[in-house]
């Protein structure tokens, strides 16, 4: 992380999106809003309205608001791309019903900065200037373009062009000024967010580093006699064996080699070094140290592996990410707290993408529940059977949400499930599943070249 300063025009990548149901609440909100506004002024104040046109523009929102209801889970993410169509669909649904009532001569026209607000909170800049652009230019056409608001005896409601002006301008200076102000914000608490985050790191990085250098200095304490003792008798060995060179020769390697062991702890305790190579391990031993913690817990936890059906491909490499190993052990965790005596966890490769699989025998996900697995501080109130089958057991909900957190984070999709009908195995297998699934070049590492295993520590600049 290599971020020092703020800034408004400054791109950054978020590692969370808004979530779906926030966006149906607050559309909801809208909706209910715009229909009590159009009751009043119909039924209340007597203006004559396009009511059917009116009532068509609410109709869509509420349309959209129950597809997304129905179609996506409860607990969706929004994207870059999904984000900025529903905030562009919003805007474009409000400056209609603003056409149809007024233009800018209507006092709502105002709430064209909420959406405008909204993209600058939580999206690119790219979003961000066209939502401000279109929200301009909608509001620079509704001043020429737009159904005029008529009492019942047939007279045009209007302010007196001067206001007209005013009021575009205070939009167009509020669009402007508001949306670098939110951005400016939003970006400065990120940007504090992430100098946390990179604390932690440095700081758990600092301690890795002490405790090699602890190693080091014993390991060079530990073998500095005996290497120093095999690099006198083999110069022993050099004089007494001039006589035989092809032996004298054997001699001179074992002192270079000696020469070379001491160069190497002299480099690891200097410089620090990480060796790559450990930073990847065959898939199989990653599930294995994500699941060592919970292998003595009183339930079976059996790891398989299958390969592609079409292609057989050697078994991968997998990344030693923390975030991998555990968001993987929390999501094993989960398994074996819920498991009646068996855990499965099956890992599967293609050539596209590798996927690992995690069961087991126990009630499954409480089906009220299933839609929502994943969020924060979701829980299933707790019976008495549970509470004497896990005395022990006082989850917070958390769980879940930091191993999805931390996988997709790696560039992981997970998917929890109910059920035999998620799983081509035994019939046991009627519990909890949860898949996840990972592009291949997202987890598998690149070959290294020969000779690079070791490699200089990253630096961190402030």
């Amino acid at each position: 992380m290599t971020q020092s300063e703020f800034g408004i025009f400054q791109e950054r990548q978020r590692g969370s999106f808004i979530r779906l149901r926030t966006m149906i609440w607050l559309r909801w909100c809208a909706i209910v809003g715009q229909l009590a506004a159009i009751t009043l002024a119909q039924k209340f104040y007597n203006l004559q309205l396009e009511v059917g046109l009116c009532y068509l523009a609410v109709g869509v929102s509420i349309v959209g608001n129950l597809i997304a209801i129905f179609v996506f889970p409860e607990n969706k993410r929004l994207n870059e791309a999904e984000n900025f169509l529903m905030v562009l669909f919003d805007l474009l649904q409000l400056c209609f019903l603003i056409y149809l009532t007024g233009g800018l001569h209507n006092p709502f026209t105002i709430l064209i900065l909420g959406p405008v607000i909204v993209s600058a909170t939580i999206m690119t800049l790219r979003s961000t200037v066209i939502i401000g652009a279109t929200a301009l230019t909608l509001v620079t056409l509704m001043v020429f373009f737009h159904l005029p608001l008529r009492t019942e005896q047939g007279f045009i409601m209007r302010i007196a062009d001067v206001f007209v002006f005013g009021q575009w301008t205070a939009i167009t200076i509020a669009v402007i000024f508001l949306s670098l102000y939110a951005r400016q914000i939003t970006e400065e608490m990120n940007s504090m967010g992430d100098a946390v985050v990179a604390t932690q790191m440095a700081l758990s990085r600092t301690q890795m580093l002490n405790n090699l250098g602890g190693v080091v200095a014993a390991a060079a304490h530990e073998l500095g006699t005996p290497l120093a003792t095999i690099k006198l008798a083999s110069a022993e060995l050099i004089e007494d064996l001039a006589d035989k060179p092809e032996l004298q020769d054997d001699a001179r390697l074992i002192r270079q080699q000696a020469d070379r062991c001491r160069d190497i702890l002299q480099s690891m305790g200097r410089a620090g070094k990480e060796d790559l190579q450990i930073r990847s391990a065959p898939l199989v031993e990653v599930i294995r140290e994500a699941a060592e913690p919970h292998l003595n817990r009183g339930k079976d936890v059996l790891i398989e592996t299958l390969g592609s059906d079409d292609e057989v491909f050697s078994l991968p490499l997998a990344l030693r990410r923390p975030e991998i190993i555990h968001g993987l052990r929390n999501l094993i965790q989960n398994a074996v707290d819920f498991a009646r005596a068996t855990v499965w966890v099956e890992a599967r490769w293609t050539e596209n993408e590798v996927s690992i699989r995690i069961m087991d025998d126990g009630p499954g996900y409480p089906t009220n529940m299933l839609g929502r697995i994943g969020d924060p501080f979701v829980r299933n109130r707790r019976t008495e059977r549970d509470r004497k089958a896990r005395p022990e057991y006082e989850g917070m909900g958390l769980g879940l949400f930091i191993a999805k957190t931390l996988l997709q984070r790696s560039g992981a999709e997970l998917s929890f499930a109910n059920g035999a009908d998620k799983v081509n195995g035994s019939s046991q297998r009627r519990g909890a599943v949860v898949e996840v699934v990972w592009p291949r070049d997202a987890i598998v590492p690149p070959s290294l070249p020969k000779g690079e295993g070791i490699g200089e520590n990253p630096s961190f600049e402030a």
